[in-house]
C-alpha cells in the first residue's frame, strides 16, 4: 500500500485560516466574537499495537553532497518518534543501505552464475535476461532509486535485522535531496503611497530567478516478525527562495522536513490537530 503526500495546504491550516476569515468578517460587521481553541484527533494510519519497539533503520540516500540525507533522516526521525510516538525507539547504528544493497546484488548475480568461469550451457541470452540490475552507485534522480526498491522487498533479510532488534516495526525507505532552480514570473504584493498618502499593498508581476531544494521521501514500514513490508507512502516538498539569498542546504532540508514529519508521525500514532472556532455573541 503506497500513500500519497497530501495537497499543501493541510487539515492544520484549514481551520485556523477558516477561524481568522470569520473573525475579519465580524470585525468588519461590528459583531463581537470569541475564539474557542479546540482539537481535531486524526486516527494513525497503521495498527501498531503489535509491536512495543521502532527501528529506524537507514535509507537509500541521494542527490546533493552538501548533507548525508541518510544520517539526518534517521535523526530526525528517532528524535521525534521519541517524543510522540508510544514505541521505545532502538538506538543502533544508522545502516549504509546503498552498501547493503550493493552486496546482495553481488551475492545474487554469483548465485546466477555470471561471475563464475565454468562453462557455458548454451543459454547465455536467457541467464543475461534473469541477472539482477545493476545498482547506480552515485544517486542524482528518482530513477536511480528505483532499482534499490528490491531491497525493501527483501524478506529474509529484514526478518533477521528482526530477530537482532526483538522483532520491532522497522521504518525504512529512501531520501531524495536535489538541488532545484526555476525562473518566470511571479506575483509580488508591493507597498505603495498613493496621491493622498495613504500606503496600498497591490500585487505587481515580475521576472524573477529562484534556487532552492527539492525533497522526495519514502517511507517504507516493514514488519520485522515476518520481515513483510506492510506500508509505504511517499512524499514530496520543494522550497524556492531568491537567487541572491544564500540558505545552506542543511536548513534548507530541516525546513522541507517540518511539513513533512507530521504526516509521517501520523502512520504510526493518532495525532491531534489544533485550531481555533469563532463564536460570534
Amino acid at each position: 500500500m503506497t500513500g500519497r503526500a497530501p495537497a499543501k495546504t493541510s487539515r492544520s491550516l484549514a481551520l485556523p485560516l477558516a477561524a481568522a476569515a470569520l473573525a475579519a468578517a465580524a470585525i468588519g460587521c461590528g459583531t463581537d466574537y470569541y475564539e474557542i481553541p479546540i482539537e481535531t484527533p486524526i486516527q494513525a494510519k497503521l495498527d501498531v499495537s503489535a509491536f512495543q519497539r521502532v527501528l529506524v533503520a537507514g535509507f537509500v540516500a541521494g542527490g546533493s553532497e552538501d548533507i548525508d540525507a541518510n544520517q539526518e533522516t534517521v535523526r530526525l526521525l528517532r528524535s521525534q518518534l521519541r517524543t510522540k510516538s508510544p514505541l521505545k525507539v532502538i538506538d543502533a547504528d544508522i545502516m549504509s543501505l546503498i552498501e547493503i544493497a550493493q552486496d546482495q546484488n553481488k551475492t545474487a548475480t554469483n548465485e546466477d552464475g555470471s561471475g563464475g568461469s565454468g562453462p557455458s550451457n548454451g543459454n547465455s541470452t536467457v541467464e543475461h535476461a534473469q541477472q539482477p540490475m545493476a545498482l547506480p552507485k552515485a544517486i542524482k534522480d528518482e530513477k536511480d532509486l528505483e532499482s534499490y526498491e528490491r531491497l525493501f522487498a527483501n524478506t529474509t533479510y529484514w526478518k533477521k535485522i528482526g530477530e537482532e532488534y526483538q522483532n520491532p516495526l522497522i521504518v525504512t525507505g529512501t531520501v531524495l535531496f536535489t538541488p532545484h532552480s526555476r525562473s518566470g514570473m511571479v506575483t509580488r504584493d508591493t507597498d505603495i503611497i498613493d496621491a493622498y498618502g495613504r500606503h496600498r499593498v497591490i500585487p505587481v508581476r515580475t521576472y524573477m530567478e529562484r534556487k532552492g531544494f527539492i525533497l522526495v521521501p519514502k517511507f517504507v514500514f516493514i514488519d520485522g516478525r515476518s520481515g513483510a513490508q506492510i506500508y509505504s507512502e511517499r512524499h514530496r516538498e520543494e522550497v524556492l527562495y531568491n537567487a541572491q539569498q544564500n540558505t545552506p542546504a542543511l536548513s534548507s532540508y530541516f525546513e522541507l522536513m517540518d511539513r513533512i514529519v507530521p504526516d509521517f508521525l501520523s502512520a504510526l500514532s493518532s495525532q491531534k490537530i489544533r485550531g481555533t472556532r469563532v463564536l460570534l455573541k
